[in-house]
């Protein structure tokens, strides 16, 4: 890497302090995405083409997780190309290491921070997964996590293998877009709030939100087998990304600690099911899950020292939610 690129690459180390997602009162506010323009056919999106994007993941993080539960339930593999970092975020960003050479093998870049500098130098907020690159402009073109699972079930629809599941139907979207919105704040990035905060009372105030959200949820699939009724949509992905990494990762990380998500009868049996569907479960890594948050910043590990448990073969355990 050049002085130049390390001079760039040095601009984006920052932590939650620096972008300002800490508030006064001592709570996580996210920072907010930096390139969201939509794809579609219209002038101003971005156009749908096969093999033109490349998806840049971390298997720790949950939001670019779904992106990829999303790419392999509709068949987008070979529309979409994959590109995979370390589960550990290094002070540099997140880093291509398990690529040959250290670097990624279509972009050529060996920590993500350096795309986003070729795209924005202006740019220093955190360099963010899920991240889609335009290849042919060497562009990062779109970061925003909470929309792109809906590009891929839309604007992507074209290219869907034979009888893909419509995770997103038309007669369900407002009813799914407010429930995500409730999903996000409260659950996906509650458990944040809770990790994250640097007061008491903040953290607290998120635990609540949290389990309170969840005895709600516990309670919703009592009825159903899905969060929608019979057949898995965009919301299932977005709680399966949270549920399969509360027991390993933020139960303890996190200090969420009032249940474990095998505590609950309807939540835990709903996750094995849907960790049983091909697209999920082979699409989660339990041990990158846990060495990214139990060795990386996210932990004060000053020793290094992986947890053993707990033990994952359970979730290959019979469910009972063909009962509905």
């Amino acid at each position: 890497m050049t002085k130049e690129n390390n001079t760039i690459l040095d601009t984006q180390i920052v932590n939650h302090e620096d972008v300002n997602e800490i508030t006064k009162e001592g709570a996580f506010n996210r920072q907010k995405n930096r390139f969201t323009t939509p794809f579609g056919d219209g002038p101003e999106e971005l156009s749908v083409e096969a093999g033109r994007y490349r998806l840049l993941w971390a298997r720790i993080c949950p939001w670019a997780h779904r992106a990829v539960i999303v790419r392999e339930l509709l068949g987008l593999q070979d529309v979409i190309s994959l590109g995979t970092t370390s589960p550990v975020r290094t002070e540099n960003g997140w880093e291509f290491s398990l690529d040959e050479g250290g670097v990624d093998p279509i972009l050529g870049i060996r920590y993500l921070p350096e795309i986003y500098a070729e795209t924005d130098p202006t740019y220093h907020g955190r360099a963010t997964v899920p991240t889609v690159v335009d290849v042919t402009t060497r562009k990062v073109v779109n970061n925003d996590y909470f929309r792109l699972t809906n590009y891929f079930e839309t604007a992507f629809k074209p290219f869907h293998k034979e009888n893909a599941p419509d995770l997103y139907p038309l007669d369900l979207r407002a009813d799914i877009d407010e429930f995500n919105d409730t999903l996000f704040h409260e659950v996906n990035n509650g458990v944040y709030k809770a990790g994250f905060a640097h007061s008491q009372e903040a953290y607290e105030q998120a635990y609540d939100v949290l389990f309170a959200r969840l005895d709600q949820l516990e309670e919703r699939l009592s009825s159903r087998r899905y969060l929608f009724g019979d057949k898995i949509t965009d919301a299932d992905v977005r709680f399966y990304v949270t549920l399969v990494r509360f027991d390993v990762a933020y139960y303890s990380v996190f200090r969420t600690n009032r249940n474990r998500i095998v505590d609950f009868p309807n939540i835990w049996n709903y996750a094995k099911d849907l960790y049983q569907t091909p697209g999920f479960g082979d699409t989660t890594d339990f041990d990158s899950i846990k060495r990214g948050y139990h060795l990386g910043n996210h932990a004060e590990n000053p020793y290094q020292i992986l947890a053993k448990g707990p033990d994952i073969s359970i979730w290959n355990e019979p469910h009972d939610r063909n009962r509905f």
